[in-house]
């Protein structure tokens, strides 16, 4: 194709093989045939001024006229001369004489454009050609994907699984017509991976490994794919929950432990919606699509309050609390009480529930036991979350 692979390609150049071998690039790889006719003029002027044949001399001449027109399949390549009486510079230069036969009469300064064959090009410059073109390629497809990671910056996105190493566990997806890499440690839950799997994935971020900031690091842009991300969570309830698309419902906070447990707030503008069961669905079935996409997390939903006491009771769910006191407001610092029979429901595997609540609110939770007496293994989860 457009690699210029074989010699027979160029001597073709002017035939409806080239336009079509333009359309066919545009189609796959989403590079505009403007864009390669460009680089292909590119790759021809630089063959002719660093063409070292007898024909384009040392310095070669680069000073060309291109006529494209892709519907009527034409390629020409002129060089543009200047007409004098005695030639010094072949490379700039045509002598009058050798244009009494012409059909246009010339003059001394006028200038006389010259057809260049295909052939001639690819005595003068294939490598240089071949290599330029092939850098267009390249730059079109890192243009084409940096556009795609950009429109989709933020956004929730459905990939689909190309290849998974199965080794590293790393899974090759692709995005429109970009490709990405999802490492295993985004990967959560208790879903494997495999070829030909629709995932749902959030663009968090760009890399621009083009960038000179980057000297160490070149091969074009890189989406940073995230499934980890709380974001990812308030995207999938955004396209789940027509409530909160509309803004009836609202998220205001999410803490996750990605693949093991997520709690959410919510809150409801208005009075005749209810918040919690908006976001649940009719027996579950709203919550229970994004629990399956995330591969069995839980999801703890609670409604939000603008009082801290009512607040931090709920996000301690599904553990019952019997009281909370602010012991510093500005601090942020609280004390729970609970029933010893709820203490270790409270607490969480590892204090995993009781750390999530703190994140949540952004308060920090004491939690104690209604009789005072901790176990063991429940004294040192509370101190950890303190």
């Amino acid at each position: 194709m457009i690699l210029i692979k074989r010699k027979e390609w160029l001597e073709k150049m002017n035939n409806k093989e080239l336009f079509e071998a333009l359309a066919l690039l545009e189609k796959e790889k989403g590079i505009p045939m403007d864009y390669m006719i460009e680089q292909i003029e590119k790759a021809i002027k630089t063959a002719c001024k660093n063409s070292k044949s007898k024909a384009y001399g040392e310095d070669g001449n680069d000073n060309l006229i291109f006529n494209v027109d892709p519907e009527k399949k034409t390629f020409d390549v002129k060089r543009v001369l200047t007409v004098v009486e005695e030639v010094e510079n072949p490379e700039f230069e045509i002598a009058l004489e050798s244009l009494k036969n012409k059909k246009k009469k010339y003059a001394v300064g006028d200038e006389y454009l010259e057809k260049l064959e295909p052939k001639s090009l690819f005595r003068i410059g294939i490598n240089a050609a071949r290599g330029i073109i092939r850098q267009g390629i390249r730059t079109g497809e890192k243009d084409q994907m940096l556009q795609e990671f950009k429109s989709r910056l933020g956004e929730l996105v459905t990939a689909t699984v190309e290849r998974v190493d199965p080794q590293s566990g790393v899974a090759i997806i692709k995005i429109g017509k970009a490709v990405a890499t999802l490492p295993k440690s985004e990967q959560v839950g208790e879903r494997v991976l495999r070829e030909g799997d629709k995932i749902k994935v959030l663009v968090a971020g760009i890399r621009d490994l083009d960038n000179p900031e980057n000297e160490q690091r070149r091969g074009g842009p890189k989406a940073m794919i995230s499934r980890t991300s709380p974001e990812l969570v308030k995207r999938l309830f955004e396209q789940e929950v027509p409530e909160i698309y509309d803004g009836t419902v609202e998220i205001k906070a999410i803490a996750r432990e990605a693949g093991k447990r997520t709690k959410m707030a919510v809150f409801s503008n208005d009075e005749n919606i209810d918040a919690i069961g908006s976001c649940i669905g009719t027996r579950g079935d709203r919550v229970n699509e994004i629990v399956d996409e995330l591969g069995n997390e839980k999801i703890d939903i609670i409604e939000y309050s603008e009082d801290p006491v009512e607040y931090i009771a709920a996000a301690l769910s599904p553990a019952k609390v019997i009281k909370v006191d602010i012991l510093d407001e500005s601090g942020k610092k609280c004390k729970v009480t609970v029933p010893d029979g709820q203490l270790s429901l409270a607490i969480g595997n590892g204090g995993q529930n009781v750390r999530l609540a703190a994140h949540l609110t952004g308060w920090k939770i004491d939690i104690r036991p209604e009789s005072g007496f901790y176990g063991e293994e429940e004294e040192e989860s509370a101190e950890e979350t303190e």
